[in-house]
């Protein structure tokens, strides 16, 4: 799908702006600790990432990506808790972004689009993690994903964002690094860009067939030309 008639662009948080993969798999860690089981491999639990802090612990839980349907529901319940408290204590800072991202968002803003972001984090840390990057400014509307009823790769998000702007679906990009972004995309029936450096299950994201795939995040400039006059040099 071409990009010529973008005017928006949605972006996923996770492996897409910013790093946090460590952090995540650090609590998730730290909350096995505290029901006395053994902490998860760090390495492995990066592959846990992508679809929302309830799905990282039943992954956690389950030693696997696939989550065991047996999981205990008051077990799963104790064990988010102290996700949450343990990823609360975890400090976020402009080191956390990737490469290039917010200088590129910055330009991106100057020529004319309007920014949205549509994260499966969960939206309570969301504010303060945007603040702490320094890149809330950016952004004319977030959506966490349990701010709706349902959270990518549903299209939900993304059609209540296209509704709020008053877009039609190939006027709005989503840019991501998973299969949950190009999927909430596609069935949103906007163009898509996959990212291959963060966290999308160990698999290729080219293999979602996105209209764009791309190593690093500054080449989306050579994508999305000004819409208006502004740009900053």
């Amino acid at each position: 799908m071409p990009l010529s008639q973008v005017q928006a662009i949605a972006f996923d948080l996770d492996g897409t702006l910013i790093d946090s993969g460590p952090s995540l798999a650090h609590a998730a860690a730290e909350t096995l600790i505290d029901l006395g089981r053994p902490p998860c491999d760090p390495t492995k639990a990066l592959g846990w990432i992508g679809n929302g802090a309830e799905v990282l612990i039943r992954r956690a839980l389950s030693d696997d990506v696939q989550v065991d349907p047996g999981l205990d529901e008051a077990l799963v319940a104790k064990a988010l808790s102290r996700f949450h408290h343990h990823y609360a204590q975890h400090q976020a800072g402009p080191e956390l972004l990737y490469p290039d991202v917010a200088q590129t968002l910055t330009t991106l803003k100057a020529r004319g689009y309007r920014l949205g972001l549509v994260t499966n984090k969960p939206a309570q840390f969301v504010p303060e993690l945007l603040a702490a990057c320094g890149i809330d400014h950016l952004f004319d509307h977030w959506f966490g994903g349990d701010s709706l009823a349902r959270r990518k790769p549903d299209p939900l998000p993304l059609n209540t964002l296209l509704q709020r702007w008053g877009l039609t679906p190939e006027q709005m990009l989503m840019v991501g690094d998973s299969r949950n972004d190009i999927e909430a995309g596609k069935a949103a029936g906007c163009p898509t860009i996959g990212l291959s450096y963060g966290y999308n299950y160990g698999l290729d994201i080219r293999t979602l067939d996105p209209d764009h795939a791309l190593d690093q995040f500054k080449p989306l400039l050579a994508l999305l030309p000004a819409l208006t006059e502004n740009e900053i040099q």
